[in-house]
């Protein structure tokens, strides 16, 4: 689809689909599928950062979203869905970007440092947990789109992002580095400047009590809080 702006967005397979995921970024996905060359990736390699030991349940996981995907409305005749690990070069990227981006600045990422509250990590987190954001970056930036329909707590991750192509662009590519952030491929970068769009609901609540702060946590799958668009008092 050589004439349409490119999107790309995803999820790591940690569980099925929610109410969250709908109006964080699904139900933007499916509107935009006839405006945009669209790519959705099952970041499978991400999920191993926080659950190593279960490689069956990521499995099985990885095949429950693509089913998820296609039942909310995802049209494969339209858009392309594909499975992380099975794209080689996103670990290639990795590696080099994470060349760019200071250890210093990943850890000032709030949504990293919410991650390791809400799902009480302590210093008990592997490497792997660390390098997932800038595993986010590569998951984006290899298929180079414009646009990246994400839930109010990924943008950290898609300001980083944007960050690190600026970086690579003036480093590699000799873009300037006043020039403004959609001029960046006409001035001769490989990375575009992403834009997020963020769903109508940027970030919605889960279904249990206050933490022992008193704080409500968003609707998360590893969080156990979620309602689930496969469960049966939705369907019709």
């Amino acid at each position: 689809m050589p004439n349409k702006p490119r999107l790309l967005t995803g999820d790591t397979p940690t569980g099925r689909l929610h109410l969250g995921h709908w109006v964080g970024s699904l139900e933007n996905r499916i509107q935009l599928q006839n405006d945009y060359d669209c790519y959705f990736i099952v970041a499978n390699i991400h999920a191993f950062t926080t659950r190593a030991d279960k490689p069956e349940s990521i499995r099985q996981s990885t095949l429950d979203i693509i089913l998820d995907y296609l039942a909310a409305g995802i049209d494969a005749e339209k858009s392309t869905i594909f499975i992380q690990s099975e794209v080689p070069a996103i670990s290639e990227l990795t590696y080099f970007l994470s060349m760019l981006v200071p250890y210093s600045r990943v850890m000032r990422n709030p949504t990293i440092k919410d991650e390791i509250r809400d799902k009480q990590l302590g210093d008990n987190y592997s490497f792997g947990f660390l390098l997932y954001a800038v595993g986010q970056m590569a998951d984006i930036l290899a298929f180079r789109p414009e646009l990246v329909p994400v839930g109010e707590d990924q943008i950290p991750h898609l300001e980083m992002t944007r960050e690190v192509a600026r970086r690579f662009n003036q480093l590699y590519c000799g873009v300037d580095s006043h020039t403004q952030d959609d001029a960046y491929l006409n001035a001769g970068g490989l990375f575009p400047i992403i834009k997020p769009l963020i769903g109508k609901t940027g970030r919605l609540v889960g279904i249990s009590a206050p933490d022992s702060e008193g704080r409500l946590l968003k609707m998360s799958k590893s969080l156990n809080n979620a309602v689930f668009l496969h469960d049966s008092r939705f369907r019709s």
